[in-house]
C-alpha cells in the first residue's frame, strides 16, 4: 500500500477548481443535448454530436483527470508538481479551450476553432511541464510513474493532433477521417484509460479492497499499448482498414477484464459505492468495445464518453473532493482541535442517490443512442441534467460541511 504523503498535498484550491467544474460540464452536456435533440447523436460527423463528445471527453473527463492528477501526484504518487501557483490560469486556459471548440463546433465559428487549436494544446503542454519532470525523477513506483507519463504524453499528442484538424476545418479543408481515427483513439485509449489504468494500480487496492495487478503483466500491457497504438494509427493513417480499432478495443478490453477480474473475489461486505460505480463503469466500457467491434461507432462513444468512464471517474471524484477537504482542514485548524474523517464529511446516502440516478440515465442515454428521436433525446438530456446536478450538490455538499466544521472551530479558539 502506497504511503500518503500528506504534508505534500497542494492547496486545496488547486485540484478543487478542476474537480468542481467537471459536474458543470455535465450539466452542460445534458443543455446541449436537449438544445439539439433533432441533430444530435444521428451521425459522428454532426455539429452537435461532436460538441457533446468533446463535453464529455474534455468538459467532463478532462477536468477531472486533470485535478485527481494534481492532487494524486504529491500526495500518493511521491511526485512533485512544478509551478502549482499556476493552475488557476491552467484551469482558465483549459476550460475557456474547450468553451472555444464547443462553440466553433456547434456554430460552425473559424473563431472559437482556431481559439480552441491554440488553448488546448497549451493547456495540455502546461499540464506536462508541471508533471513531467517530477515523475521522470520521482522516488514512488516506477511502474506508476511510467504510466502517467506515458498518458500525459498521449494527451499532448491528442490535443497536438486536434489542433491540426480544427486548423484544417477553420480554413474550409474539412475533416480528414482517417486522423480523426488516430485523433480519437489515441486520445480515448492512450490518455484516458492509460491514465485510469495506472492510478487504478494503486487506489483500487486503496478503494475497493481489490489485489494490486502483478508489476509484470501491468508492465507488458503498457508497453504493448504505448508501442502498437502509434504503429496502428500510422498505419490506419495511410492504409485505412481495421488494424486501428482492433487494436484499441484489444488494449481496452485487456483493462476492463483486469479490473472486473480483480473486482471478483472482493467480499460482499466490503463493496464499496465505488466499487460498485465501477463495475457499472467497466460493464459499459465492456458493451463500448463490442460496440466499436461491430462498427457502432456513436453507441460505442456513448457508451464509454457519455455512460462508462463519467461514472468510475466521477464516482473517484466523489472520493477526492472529501479527502482534499479532510487535508485543507488538517492545515487550517491548530493542533489539538480534532476534526471529523473524510467519511463524516461525505454522506454515503449522497453518492448513493448519484449512483442511483446514473442506472436511469445511463440505459436512457444508450436507448437514444440506438434510437435517436427528438423527444427520447430530450428525456434523456433532462436525465442528464438531473443526474450530474446531484452530483454537483454532493460535491459542494463536502465544502459546505467543512467549511462549516471550520467556522465553528475557529469560533470556539
Amino acid at each position: 500500500m502506497a504511503k500518503l504523503r500528506l504534508d505534500e498535498a497542494p492547496a486545496a484550491a488547486l485540484p478543487l477548481r478542476f474537480l468542481l467544474s467537471m459536474p458543470c460540464w455535465g450539466i452542460l452536456g445534458g443543455l446541449l443535448l436537449l438544445v439539439d435533440a433533432d441533430a444530435a447523436l444521428r451521425s459522428r460527423w454532426q455539429p452537435a454530436t461532436l460538441a457533446i463528445t468533446h463535453v464529455w471527453t474534455l468538459g467532463v473527463l478532462g477536468n477531472a483527470m486533470f485535478g485527481s492528477l494534481l492532487q494524486f501526484l504529491p500526495v500518493a504518487g511521491s511526485t512533485s508538481v512544478r509551478w502549482g501557483a499556476g493552475a488557476p490560469y491552467l484551469h482558465a486556459v483549459f476550460n475557456l479551450g474547450v468553451l472555444a471548440l464547443v462553440f466553433g463546433l456547434l456554430a460552425g465559428s473559424r473563431t472559437g476553432l482556431l481559439t480552441a487549436g491554440v488553448l488546448l494544446p497549451l493547456a495540455f503542454l502546461w499540464l506536462a511541464a508541471m508533471t513531467l519532470p517530477g515523475l521522470v525523477v520521482g522516488a514512488g513506483d516506477k511502474l506508476l510513474r511510467v504510466g502517467i507519463g506515458t498518458a500525459v504524453t498521449y494527451g499532448v499528442l491528442t490535443a497536438a493532433l486536434g489542433a491540426g484538424l480544427v486548423g484544417a476545418l477553420a480554413t474550409g479543408h474539412g475533416w480528414w477521417p482517417s486522423v480523426v481515427d488516430v485523433h480519437a483513439s489515441f486520445g480515448a485509449l492512450g490518455w484516458i484509460v492509460l491514465l485510469i489504468a495506472a492510478v487504478a494500480r494503486l487506489t483500487m487496492p486503496m478503494f475497493q479492497g481489490t489485489r494490486m495487478v502483478p508489476a509484470r503483466g501491468q508492465g507488458t500491457w503498457l508497453a504493448a499499448v504505448a508501442l502498437l497504438l502509434p504503429l496502428a494509427g500510422a498505419w490506419h493513417a495511410l492504409r485505412g482498414g481495421a488494424w486501428l480499432a482492433g487494436a484499441v478495443a484489444a488494449g481496452a478490453l485487456a483493462f476492463v477484464a483486469t479490473a472486473l477480474v480483480l473486482q471478483w473475489p472482493v467480499a460482499r461486505a466490503r463493496r464499496t459505492l465505488l466499487y460498485r460505480e465501477w463495475r457499472f463503469g467497466l460493464l459499459a466500457l465492456l458493451a463500448a468495445i463490442a460496440a466499436l467491434l461491430a462498427g457502432r461507432g456513436v453507441l460505442a462513444g456513448v457508451l464509454a464518453f457519455g455512460v462508462g468512464l463519467p461514472v468510475m471517474v466521477g464516482g473517484m471524484a466523489m472520493e477526492i473532493v472529501p479527502f482534499v477537504a479532510w487535508i485543507d482542514l488538517r492545515h487550517r485548524i491548530p493542533r489539538g482541535t480534532r476534526i471529523p474523517g473524510v467519511q463524516r464529511l461525505s454522506e454515503d446516502e449522497r453518492k448513493r442517490r448519484v449512483l442511483h440516478a446514473h442506472y436511469v440515465a445511463a440505459p436512457l442515454l444508450v436507448l437514444a443512442a440506438c434510437w435517436p428521436q427528438p423527444w427520447l433525446l430530450r428525456v434523456a438530456a433532462l436525465a442528464q441534467v438531473g443526474v450530474w446536478s446531484l452530483h454537483a450538490a454532493t460535491l459542494w455538499q463536502v465544502l459546505r460541511a467543512a467549511r462549516g466544521f471550520a467556522r465553528t472551530a475557529m469560533a470556539g479558539e
